[in-house]
């Protein structure tokens, strides 16, 4: 579903990604690394917000740098950026409905999705509410329902479960593990309460080179999270 071969990103003189490869298929994958390792750079890649310098990326089969193929591949995508705005003006019900629009999804079929997503993260009483009443774990969790709204085939999250309290946390959790049965859901994360809750491997990044690949138990082998980076 998800397949990165020799990219990299280049700003000004900075290497941000250094030659990563990533072949991703169903299930809910962790991306871990420490502040700088270019985690959110690579979510970008791989959810078409922006370009690599170098190497390709195939989605879903299909080539994001042919136009055509793009719009189908972000029909079919979800993205939850690290720095995630609303529309304070908005109720959730009108955002979330914004955000299925902008996937194409029929006009028909925008309500009821707009309220599946609501429901799935906890919001559906919400549904009314102006996004500026709302506090910031809501405003998360909305932004958790938009990148859901669609039925993604490929979801991309960036430190989703910030601002979540606990409770919340484990919701989320199983909300990813059921996603993930037929998605292929790539969560970047700093918690690793977050990858044993949800994830069934892990790939990590250090100074944008890929350091580790493999399971969790193959993480625990390697001397765990920090003898990897």
């Amino acid at each position: 579903m998800i397949r990165a071969d020799r990219v990299s990103v280049r700003r000004r003189r900075a290497l941000v990604l250094d030659g990563v490869d990533l072949v991703l298929g169903p299930g809910v994958h962790a991306l871990l690394g420490p502040n700088g390792a270019g985690k959110s750079t690579l979510l970008r890649v791989l959810a078409t917000a922006a370009a690599g310098t170098e190497g390709t990326v195939t989605l879903l089969d299909r080539d994001p740098r042919i136009p055509a193929q793009r719009q189908e591949i972000r029909r079919r995508l979800g993205y939850l950026p690290q720095e995630f705005g609303v529309f304070r003006g908005y109720t959730v019900r009108e955002f979330l409905s914004y955000a299925a629009w902008l996937r194409d999804m029929p006009g028909g079929r925008i309500p009821a999705a707009a309220e599946r997503a609501a429901d799935a993260v906890g919001l559906g009483d919400r549904l009314g509410h102006k996004l500026r009443t709302l506090s910031g774990g809501m405003k998360q969790r909305v932004g958790i329902a938009q990148a859901i709204v669609n039925s993604p085939s490929l979801l991309f999250l960036d430190e989703p479960t910030v601002g979540l309290d606990p409770g919340q946390r484990a919701g989320f959790h199983s909300l990813v593990r059921e996603l993930g049965r037929s998605a292929c859901v790539l969560v970047s994360t700093h918690l690793m309460e977050d990858v044993r809750g949800a994830c069934t491997d892990v790939t990590v990044l250090s100074d944008g080179r890929v350091t580790f690949q493999g399971t969790l138990d193959a993480l625990d082998a390697a001397g765990g999270y920090t003898a990897v980076v």
